[in-house]
This record gives structure tokens, sequence and C-alpha cells, in this order.
């Protein structure tokens, strides 16, 4: 969006304008890349929040590795941002694909990686029967708990075997506020979100005697793609569970613009804070700080 400049104001963006003592500008000094040479994977990378993070990563110098399962979306991401940016299919919930991607990344940026963002994950079904206790389906949990928890255990596993040598990185994941507050998800999307935020712990506490910085971020509800898809679910019942064969994380349509300004209206209702409405680059600022070595 275009940022409005009053009169008395010098225009900040994209560089940084110092002023000398007779109140004239003096040379810009270009906005500093905080993750300039580094290289990054981010899972789920292809849309959303994850396409976000790439996005940001990109802008501030990475060399980024989309690691995701939607192969046109990441390689379309990919192409546009530029030869710095690249793709790779990985299905988090496989150790094969997860060990494949941390090797095509360290064989193509020279043995090096210095960020690894767990973002990849799934919402799981959210009509009323789907979310209910009594309703609890053991093979939708494992499904759930095999992308958002083994994932993100994968993830870190193969990411230490990279940084622990170097004594250098950071590992970030993406939870939930489902991971604080209750109420908020599925049964199976809340527990494998309660699950990364105690690995992370767990993982900290391990990785940092080798100089491995691991953290989490648990955002509240953001408008993406994913989340109106469930709240489409969730109006629409009967379709839903008529299609319940399909992978409805997977088929995802792109919203229009009525369906977002709706999914943001209501987050902001829910919200706390009042007056800020939560966007994905909001989350990729967090992750980030965290991937940076301001965080450190």
């Amino acid at each position: 969006r275009p940022e409005i400049a009053h009169a008395h104001q010098p225009v900040m963006s994209p560089s940084h304008h110092g002023w000398d003592g007779n109140g004239a500008a003096a040379v810009p000094t270009p906005m500093p890349k905080r993750l300039d040479g580094k290289v990054a994977i981010v899972t789920g990378g292809a849309r959303g929040i994850g396409e976000a993070i790439v996005r940001l990563f990109a802008k501030h110098g990475a060399r980024v590795v989309i690691a995701d399962i939607d192969d046109a979306a990441g390689e379309a991401l990919a192409s546009a941002l530029g030869p710095q940016v690249s793709f790779v299919r990985c299905d988090v919930s496989v150790e094969d694909d997860v060990r494949r991607a941390v090797d095509w990344a360290l064989s193509r940026h020279g043995g090096r990686l210095d960020v690894y963002c767990n973002n990849a994950g799934v919402l799981g079904r959210q009509t009323r029967a789907a979310r209910s206790i009594l309703s609890f389906d053991a093979a939708e949990f494992d499904r759930v708990l095999r992308v958002n928890a083994l994932g993100a255990a994968l993830g870190m596993k193969h990411a230490a075997r990279a940084m622990a040598p170097r004594r250098a990185g950071s590992i970030v994941s993406v939870a939930s506020v489902a991971a604080v507050l209750g109420g908020l998800g599925p049964h199976a999307y809340t527990a494998s979100k309660h699950a990364i935020v105690g690995l992370t712990k767990n993982a900290a506490c391990e990785l940092g005697a080798h100089g491995v910085r691991v953290n989490c971020v648990s955002p509240f509800g953001v408008a993406t793609p994913m989340l109106i898809n469930a709240w489409r679910q969730g109006h629409d019942d009967a379709t839903a569970d008529a299609d319940r064969d399909l992978d409805l994380d997977l088929d995802v349509t792109v919203p229009s613009d009525q369906e977002v300004e709706k999914m943001e209206e209501v987050v902001r209702g829910l919200a706390t804070l009042k007056g800020p409405t939560l966007r994905p680059r909001d989350i990729a600022e967090a992750v980030l700080f965290l991937a940076s070595d301001e965080a450190r």
C-alpha cells in the first residue's frame, strides 16, 4: 500500500535519509538486509504465511529454498523472486523428503544452512462434527499430527544435522494461538500446535549448547487461503461431509476479496488488541527477527 507522507516529513522508505546541520538531505543509505548471504529453508512456503516469509527473507538478502508439496505455486513463486529463490518438493511428514530438502539446500549453497522455518501445517476438518470430541477420528488425528508435529520434529532433526557442526543457526517454527488458548481449533490441530511448543523448548535446551537457537511464533488468526477454506467448511457441513474423502487442506482455492475482508472482520472482532489487522507479513516480520542475528 502507498505510504502517505505529510508535508513536513521526509519519506523514509525504501532508503533511510539523514539530515545535516543545515537542514539538507544527506546521501540516503540503503535499508540493511538482515539475512544478507544466509541460506534458509521455509517449509509450506508456497502460499499463505509461508509465502510471506519467503518474500521477506528474499528481500533481506537470504538465499531461500521453498519446500512444499504444491509444485505449481512453489515453482511460480521461486520464478517470480529470481535466482536466489528455489523450489524443492517436500512432504514434511516423510523423513526422506525432509532429508532430501536439507541435502539439496546444502549442495546448492556450499554446505551452508543458516535458517530453517517449520511453517508447513494443516488445519484438519472444520465441520461441527469433526470439531467435537464425541466424533473423535483417530485417523484424522494421526494425519494432522504427522504433518504438524512430526513434520516440525523432522525439520528440527535435519536442520540441526546441518547447523550443529557449524555451531550456528536458527530454527523457527510456526505454532498457533491454539497452542496458548483452548477452544480455538479442532482437537487434533490444537494438540499438534501444543506439541510444537514442547518440541521447541526441548530442542532449544539441547541445541543451545551447539550455538543453535530454536524458537517458535504462535500467531493469532490470519486470513490466509487455508483459514478461509476452513471457514467455508464450517459454513457448509453438508458439502464437507460429502467430500470427506478429499484432502480439503490441499484443495484450497484463491479466496475472493470479499471473503478476505469478512475473515479479517471476524478476526478483528475476536482480537484483544483493537486497531491493527493481523496479516501474513506481520508473522513474517516476527520470524525474520528470530532468524536474524538481531535475535542472538
